[in-house]
């Protein structure tokens, strides 16, 4: 894994803290044991083979796992120590994810709360390794499965025109603006609203950002589509946001292994469906 990080095994020594030769020996035995070859010399330098990468791939997800285990195990002592950790998306974050963590503390002091900013895709991969033992992730399609996976409903956005001017919820109105487009998902369903309204959106600009999307509508540079929770989280007070019927936007919590959850990631989950609960009515922004 630190040769697939580092590219080098000098590299990779150093941030093990091994010597060079060391590593080198290490890698041979890997080797005789996989009977396998890993690596292979390219110019000054060496690069994995394919069975090099798709060990150090797996050797990522059994680390992770074996950290989610001892996560576990330490949550079972008791919630009065231990730890547990969260992944979700930047306007999840922005929203009420801190409401949660906050309402998780003061119930459990002594429990340990991690957040980390994730996309949903790259959210669902750190599950799966065991790097969080919850996910808030969202999903357009709730028919859609990861395979292992479980999800709790947390709350539903509706989704919302913005321009730089009070208009109807109409995106035909606007088949021959520029449009700003979001994240690969989100773009897609703006791709799908668009069609389905009878045109296909001139996308100009492309940011996940929803401060900076936001921004560029009120400068004039295009309109978009946004859910609830960004608007909820930052709103510019120079753009206006018409709610656009029959599009939603589902926010889930995401486990992954078989019930019952760990007393600790209940606990999460518990605080993480009361605050999305009571993040107010995001059909009225």
């Amino acid at each position: 894994m630190a040769i697939a990080r580092t590219g080098s095994v000098t590299a990779a020594a150093k941030e093990l803290h091994y010597s060079q030769p060391s590593v080198s020996h290490h890698l041979a035995r890997l080797e005789a044991e996989t009977g396998a070859q890993l690596v292979r010399r390219a110019g000054r330098g060496i690069r994995l083979t394919e069975a090099g990468r798709t060990l150090a791939e797996r050797g990522a997800e059994i680390l992770g796992r074996l950290d989610a285990a001892e996560a576990e195990l330490s949550a079972h002592v008791g919630l009065s120590q231990g730890r547990v950790r969260l992944a979700a998306f930047p306007s999840a974050l922005g929203t009420f994810v801190p409401q949660a963590a906050a309402l998780l503390s003061a119930r459990h002091p002594g429990l340990r709360v991690s957040l980390t900013e994730a996309e949903p895709p790259e959210a669902v991969r750190m599950l799966r390794a065991g790097y969080v033992d919850v996910a808030v992730i969202f999903r357009y399609d709730l028919e859609s499965e990861d395979d292992g996976v479980a999800t709790r409903r947390l709350l539903d956005e509706p989704s919302y025109l913005v321009t730089p001017e009070r208009t109807a919820p109409d995106l035909a109105a606007y088949a021959d603006a520029d449009w700003i487009a979001g994240c690969d998902r989100c773009r897609l369903h703006l791709l799908d609203m668009c069609g389905r309204a009878g045109f296909n959106p001139r996308v100009s600009f492309t940011t996940d950002d929803f401060v900076a999307v936001q921004a560029m509508v009120a400068s004039g540079l295009g309109v978009t589509t946004l859910p609830g929770l960004p608007l909820l989280a930052a709103r510019n007070p120079a753009v206006h946001a018409t709610i656009l019927p029959g599009s939603t936007r589902h926010v889930l919590a995401a486990t992954y292994g078989e019930p019952p959850e760990p007393p600790a990631t209940a606990a999460l989950l518990d605080a993480l469906t009361e605050a999305g609960t009571t993040t107010g009515d995001l059909r009225t922004l």
